[in-house]
């Protein structure tokens, strides 16, 4: 069986369309990120679209290579956010109707981004708890109402229009490109882009990188065979699906030559250190690419390396969560469930000897029940090295602390906190 892949034409093709309605974004080595890892890192930044996000590039490809006969009665998608503000600009922009299906766990600022580009051309439905259950329903909904379906990734148009970013990153640098990093979710990006640099620059080695909790890219590969995840860590929205496309899939085996999981706290320390150190808005799947150069730290030293940052749809409102599941990945936030003896000056003895000079208490909730001789207390402590963590055990288990570590039971410590 021939398995289709994009043409060269095809994607030059591409290019020309969105030339309508978008400039080329640029390609910018980052100093601190080539001085850490003694590497020229540049950084593809897909942030900087309209729509913040390269996912305009597909969409918009797909819709306009349409017939006027096809979007007569308009056009459906479903996307977690950024694919359907690639829709819904577009259909504003060629003034077709347009109706977007995203999962109820969708982020707000996604949401109002969806609407503010689509103005009066777009209906909104919320409906489902994942991606996958969203397309489900517009796949449906597209077929009773003989509407044309955009789909985000598993479609040679879509495919196509994300190809463009490697016809720019090629024009943009004349430098030989070892590593190309690329974030996957429905599998579009990687599609395209490696298998147009398979074409025109065969030496430059694709890696993939998805989230820890949806694997699906990776677990697909091991299996060799499409599989459909049973449970998703929902949090990297962007690229959180159970499946992966079946056409991104076939290429993705052909143009990949290696897929890693990045954990979804590293991905938030990731966010951090970009916006601290760089003043760049990511969001979780935005990060994906550069959480993944730790991993290759003594492979890229001396090569030239592409890090593809694909959003920075980021929601405010999730800053605190960002934070948290960073510091309990970095190994400087730990919960404790201590059970101290229901007496004046328990508290006081256990700050002044078992907690270090830069040991920090973030969290406590303590009822006292005057029936029991021990009580117990939700702790949350910061400490300022990871190492300054064992000291503290160390110190807890001399004294005789009687305590539950709960970083290790994520189901409570979710329940708790």
């Amino acid at each position: 069986m021939t398995i289709y892949c994009p043409e060269i034409e095809d994607v030059v093709k591409a290019n020309i369309r969105l030339k309508q309605i978008l400039e080329k974004t640029p390609l910018m080595q980052n100093l601190n990120l080539s001085e850490r890892y003694e590497a020229n890192i540049m950084l593809k930044r897909e942030d900087l679209q309209v729509v913040r996000s390269y996912k305009i590039r597909g969409a918009y490809n797909k819709i306009r290579s349409l017939t006027d006969e096809e979007t007569a009665n308009g056009v459906v998608c479903a996307s977690a956010g950024n694919h359907a503000q690639g829709v819904a600009y577009s259909c504003n922009n060629l003034k077709i109707k347009g109706r977007i299906y995203m999962p109820v766990t969708t982020p707000n600022q996604k949401i109002k981004q969806v609407k503010m580009f689509g103005k009066q051309y777009v209906e909104i439905i919320l409906t489902g708890d994942t991606f996958d259950e969203a397309n489900e329903r517009a796949i449906v909904d597209s077929q009773a109402r003989n509407m044309a379906f955009i789909p985000p990734f598993d479609d040679p148009k879509v495919i196509e229009g994300q190809a463009t970013i490697g016809l720019e990153i090629l024009e943009q640098t004349h430098d030989k490109i070892d590593y190309l990093f690329i974030p996957v979710g429905g599998g579009g990006l990687i599609s395209g882009l490696g298998s147009y640099f398979k074409k025109l620059s065969p030496d430059t080695k694709i890696i993939g990188i998805e989230p820890a909790g949806a694997a699906s890219l990776k677990t697909s590969l091991e299996r060799n065979e499409n599989t459909t995840l049973d449970e998703i860590d929902k949090f990297v929205d962007g690229a959180a699906v159970k499946r992966i496309g079946n056409l991104t899939f076939e290429i993705a085996k052909q143009v990949t030559d290696k897929v890693i999981t990045v954990p979804e706290g590293k991905v938030c320390s990731t966010i951090l250190q970009l916006y601290n150190e760089e003043a760049i808005v990511v969001e979780p799947a935005g990060a994906l690419a550069v959480s993944a150069l730790d991993f290759f730290k003594d492979e890229i030293k001396g090569k030239n390396v592409i890090c593809i940052i694909s959003g920075s749809n980021n929601d405010i409102t999730r800053t605190e969560e960002i934070k948290e599941r960073s510091l309990l990945y970095e190994g400087l936030k730990h919960y404790f469930l201590i059970r101290f003896a229901q007496r004046a000056g328990a508290l006081r003895e256990f700050v002044s000897d078992i907690m270090g000079p830069t040991d920090d208490i973030v969290f406590f909730e303590y009822s006292k029940k005057n029936s029991r001789e021990k009580g117990p207390a939700l702790i949350g402590i910061v400490v300022n090295e990871k190492s300054d963590f064992e000291q503290l055990i160390t110190r807890m288990k001399e004294h005789k602390i009687a305590y539950d570590y709960l970083n290790d039971k994520p189901e409570l410590l979710t329940y708790l906190i």
